[in-house]
């Protein structure tokens, strides 16, 4: 895998992976940024939610499961002196419809203890931790 980071003014900065998207990140108006695009540590969060979120869609179209919607919430605390790496990571699942809370659940964990190459990383230095709620229609 490969990236490309381009400075377009102050802060401001694009990035592009392999797949050829560009993202857009820039910092905060305090040190010199516009707030013209996501800070590199909240893409971080997103691709933690990303990659989790990915393994259970997959793991649940395989158990034949059907839903209504999924969504991942990601919060986190960072250390106060640089680099403030994360020190504790919440993923929440929440999943909408009439689904078997065991294969949720068995989803969930998979990603978690196997598949999510973000999460892994993330677990060498931060508290790792995440709940799922089922919200029957």
């Amino acid at each position: 895998m490969e990236v490309e980071v381009k400075n377009v003014e102050g802060l401001n900065f694009l990035g592009k992976a392999d797949s050829g998207h560009w993202v857009v990140m820039d910092g905060p108006s305090e040190y010199g940024g516009t707030e013209g695009g996501s800070k590199p540590m909240e893409l971080v969060l997103i691709a933690l939610g990303g990659c989790t979120g990915m393994d259970v869609v997959s793991l649940l179209d395989k158990m034949k499961v059907n839903y209504d919607d999924l969504k991942i919430e990601v919060s986190a605390s960072r250390e106060e002196d640089h680099p403030k790496i994360f020190t504790e990571i919440q993923i929440k699942y929440k999943i909408w419809g009439n689904v078997p809370e065991e294969k949720v659940k068995k989803a969930i964990n998979k990603s978690q203890e196997k598949y999510c190459s973000v999460s892994e990383i993330l677990q060498n230095s931060a508290e790792v931790n995440y709940d799922y709620e089922i919200i029957e229609e």
